[in-house]
């Protein structure tokens, strides 16, 4: 008796990515139960010498990329100055 049952291939994102550039319909390998991600930009930053060189010390110590070291910090600092701003709104609130 010959197995119905057929097995699911799955797909690279690239391989996805090539198939709609030629425009055949790749709408059955989305579920639409994932969230949507925001556009991602490049942007340049500038560093002093000295600075430069403390960050690659700190990549180097925590064997991760600049690009990570630098959004972890960039992040931190992000939610610092949000939870302060809340902070003294609340207190001119009372």
């Amino acid at each position: 008796m010959k197995s119905t049952h057929k097995a699911k291939t799955v797909l690279m994102a690239e391989q996805i990515a090539q198939m709609a550039d030629k425009g055949e319909d790749v709408s059955r390998h989305f579920t639409n139960n994932g969230k949507m991600m925001p556009a991602i930009r490049r942007v340049n930053v500038d560093f002093a010498e000295n600075m430069l060189r403390e960050l690659d010390g700190l990549v180097r110590e925590m064997n991760v990329s600049r690009q990570a070291v630098i959004k972890a910090f960039l992040r931190q600092g992000l939610d610092q100055h949000y939870l302060a701003k809340k902070k003294r709104h609340q207190a001119a609130a009372h």
